[in-house]
């Protein structure tokens, strides 16, 4: 049987109908949702950047709309998710748990997440945080008091917190929950006590399962794209797509203009048919988080929607195009432009410091009034009620849009 073939805007569409992104949402979001939408997706990717919301906060919000943020902690502490190094730092749903603990077991093969060396030279106070823990109860990296007067950043961790990431990453610790989004530690054994490594599925198992998700998650996926996912392979991943095409366990399909195929969860047929047929239609506009799964993997972004970004936070700031921390913009199946945001909280305020459209996207007022609509949600579920654009590109588009800002 031939390969069905998909136009580019319709492997669009099929990537955005499996991560929840296809159409607007209706209906008011529930505790579940939130659960759901992380199996969706697989994993939740974590940061804490907060000039808008954090970034897993903001994730759920473009496809759920207004929710109680506090679900998400409320979430991880009753058990439904549990925190583990994913596509990175990720909320993941429990029932996953087996297919990370061989990680947990080969903790060196996580490179920077886990040090040798620190185990070595400090394995005896290691030991004893974790016996502190075992006999006091969870932790907060926050609980030890640095005594080396050194500052902090991502290499000048206090020692109990780089070893409560060493435990952490070898699966000895667990967040049992967070407090202020602070990560606290308990054991392993305390948040998850019914689990058995006798229930570990085989290495070969767990990398077929993580394949099988991560093409589920993107609705279609080049092979090239899938490993990254879940970091389970570089660009080529384990085991190869084609086996699992031979035994029906994924579809193989073509999109015009791309040499390599792709390849989609038997679970999405019906929406790849769709697509295929045209009848796939985005509408939803939503702006979207840096650690989005559709913009985390850059090229991906590239070849799938044309659009290079990059997030800048870390670029010394007389370097920075676009800006600091800029949310790509979504629109009815394209990523059509990047804003710099930031929600001041006491003023009310969210203000857009700068946006960018892509080359070619026309400034019609239907594109304004769709951005304006996504401003304006996002600004009222920030408590910011006040949109503010300070500067646009096309400086003629801002006009435009501040009108259907005003529009009511």
């Amino acid at each position: 049987m031939p390969d069905s073939i998909l136009s580019r805007p319709a492997a669009r569409a099929l990537h955005l109908a499996a991560q929840g992104l296809l159409t607007p949402r209706r209906a008011k979001a529930t505790k579940l949702d939130v659960l759901n939408g992380i199996r969706a997706m697989g994993a939740l990717q974590i940061d804490t950047i907060h000039v808008v919301a954090r970034s897993p906060y903001l994730v759920l919000w473009s496809r759920l709309g207004d929710y109680p943020t506090a679900w998400l902690e409320e979430l991880l502490a009753e058990g439904a998710i549990f925190e583990y190094w994913a596509h990175e730092a990720c909320f993941l749903p429990t029932e996953d748990y087996r297919l990370y603990r061989h990680r947990m077991l080969d903790p060196a093969s996580m490179g920077w997440k886990y040090s040798e060396k620190w185990m070595a030279e400090h394995g005896a106070a290691v030991e004893q945080l974790l016996d502190h823990i075992r006999r006091h109860g969870p932790v907060r990296s926050a609980d030890f008091a640095r005594k080396d007067g050194a500052g902090g950043g991502w290499w000048g961790w206090k020692p109990e917190k780089r070893s409560l990431e060493v435990l952490f990453t070898a699966g000895r610790l667990m967040i049992a929950r967070r407090q202020n989004f602070q990560r606290i530690y308990d054991l392993a054994e305390r948040v998850l006590p019914d689990w058995d490594d006798n229930r570990m599925p085989s290495l070969a198992q767990t990398q077929r399962t993580l394949m099988l998700k991560a093409v589920y998650a993107l609705g279609v996926a080049k092979a090239s794209w899938i490993g990254d996912y879940f970091r389970n392979g570089k660009s080529r991943p384990k085991p190869d797509p084609e086996s699992l095409v031979d035994d029906g366990a994924l579809l193989r399909a073509r999109v015009d203009g791309w040499r390599e195929p792709v390849y989609i969860h038997p679970a999405h047929s019906a929406l790849a048919t769709a697509a295929e047929q045209g009848s796939l239609k985005p509408s939803a506009t939503a702006l979207l988080s840096p650690f989005d799964p559709v913009v985390w993997d850059r090229k991906r972004a590239l070849e799938l929607f044309d659009f290079d970004y990059r997030l800048e936070c870390y670029t010394p700031a007389p370097k920075r195009r676009y800006g600091y921390f800029t949310l790509p913009i979504l629109r009815r199946g394209a990523l059509v432009g990047r804003l710099d945001a930031k929600a001041h909280r006491q003023a009310g305020i969210f203000e857009v410091k700068s946006l960018h459209l892509e080359p070619g996207v026309r400034t019609t007022p239907a594109l304004a009034a769709d951005l304006a609509a996504s401003l304006r949600r996002i600004a009222a579920w920030h408590a910011t009620p006040q949109v503010a654009v300070v500067d646009c590109d096309p400086v003629s588009f801002q006009p435009t849009l501040n009108a259907a800002l005003d529009a009511r």
